[in-house]
């Protein structure tokens, strides 16, 4: 299988850093981005490269050459005019008959390739996009998923006023098959966000989003180019992937993120608790995940359907997002198992493994991120919260006052 790697960009937004070397040569810990993802990609097997190059391509075919140094094997494609991000790939047809990875070769990243691959394999996907959250989805290309991880659609930046998106960020890491190649004209520029997935979305591929917390990072500017250097410097670039288990902090999400509404079942009843914000980027940034896991009888109740809560979970990510902040995941209960009520959905009035305080979530969640669920920590507003935490076996379970502002941050600060 092969990699492709886009190195042909002229990086004009980092040309402070470095102006007279290619963006994909510039150095993290005295090496080039370019030969971090070489031995990313021979980690997991994969030995074949094609570089697209351009804007002082040479300096990279100089240092690379043919790959023999690093036991790979290494051509070139060479942009006699900048083609975007997809344009190039159009020549590459012959070359291309399996599916192939595509890399941007100003990202910074450690990934579990193999997994994500499997990923693409099980899911019979002709595309497949790596998503996660991130602190800036308002300037970033989102992605929108169903239930399964199928791709609806891209919503390209810039969005407009009041738009709510779960935050699903394209990372631009891709695994194509060849049936892409067919959507991308050759000798005119193209972007793979802007222009290719969306006319293979409108023919009907199939397109998934593998959704992963572990680190990928442009480096494109001088303010991401300094943060990813200090992230590699630290050993949090190669301690996010997946091999690695990882604490969470699991949070109810109804008085301590959000301010309690009894029932609450509409998207304008949400609203974010002072210092929810700044609590959840305390999370994020000392490499916790960041879980909620909230009993929602609103649908037992048949209160709204299951649409209209993912709608108010997405209002809840974006006024995250606007603080900079993110949730890996949102795990919830739909169920109740009182009955009586005339407008009830028998299906789900029932008694479940799920419900706090009952551990379901905590353990699915578990399963799905790898979490080291002994230092974990739950925290929540009610003794079920607490009870669900210990009955999952983490490390701390704690209730803290219910809508207090800065209440979280607060305990946050004294457990991490």
């Amino acid at each position: 299988m092969k990699i492709v790697i886009i190195a042909g960009g002229k990086g004009t937004r980092i040309a402070s850093v470095a102006n007279e070397i290619p963006k994909a040569m510039i150095p993290i810990d005295g090496k080039p981005v370019l030969e971090y993802q070489i031995e990313l990609a021979k980690r997991y097997g994969f030995v074949e490269f094609i570089f697209i190059i351009g804007y002082l391509g040479e300096q990279i075919e100089q240092y690379f050459g043919d790959g023999a140094k690093w036991d790979v094997k290494i051509s070139y494609f060479k942009e006699i005019q900048a083609l975007g991000t997809a344009g190039a790939l159009a020549y590459l047809k012959d070359d291309l008959q399996d599916d192939f990875f595509v890399f941007y070769g100003d990202t910074v990243m450690d990934i579990d390739m193999e997994k994500m691959l499997y990923y693409h394999n099980e899911n019979k996907s002709d595309a497949t996009l790596l998503i996660h959250p991130n602190d800036h989805p308002f300037d970033s290309d989102l992605v929108e998923i169903d239930e399964n991880g199928r791709v609806l659609k891209i919503c390209n930046k810039p969005h407009p006023v009041g738009f709510i998106s779960r935050n699903l960020v394209n990372a631009a890491l891709f695994i194509f098959s060849a049936k892409v190649l067919d959507y991308i004209e050759t000798g005119v520029k193209s972007h793979i966000e802007k222009d290719v997935l969306p006319l293979c979305l409108n023919a009907g591929l199939n397109i998934f989003g593998y959704n992963s917390p572990e680190y990928i990072k442009d480096m494109g500017t001088p303010e991401r180019y300094q943060k990813v250097c200090e992230d590699f410097i630290s050993g949090k670039v190669s301690r996010l992937n997946w091999k690695y288990k990882r604490p969470a902090v699991f949070l109810d999400r109804d008085g301590i993120l959000s301010k309690e509404i009894n029932l609450l079942h509409k998207p304008e009843q949400l609203e974010l608790i002072e210092g929810a914000g700044e609590a959840l980027k305390y999370i994020n940034e000392r490499g916790f995940l960041a879980i909620v896991v909230t009993n929602q009888p609103v649908i037992a109740r048949n209160l709204c359907t299951l649409d209209e809560l993912n709608f108010i979970h997405a209002k809840l990510e974006t006024l995250l997002g606007e603080k900079h902040a993110y949730l890996n995941a949102i795990y919830f209960c739909p169920h109740h198992p009182n009955s009586g009520f005339p407008e009830e959905r028998k299906e789900y009035k029932i008694i479940c493994e799920c419900r706090k305080p009952a551990p379901g979530m905590l353990l699915m969640a578990v399963k799905d991120w790898n979490i080291d669920i002994s230092n974990s920590i739950m925290i929540g507003d009610r003794e079920s919260d607490v009870l669900a935490g210990e009955n999952a076996g983490v490390k701390t379970s704690v209730m803290i006052e219910q809508n207090k502002p800065f209440a979280l941050l607060t305990a946050l600060k004294n457990l991490i």
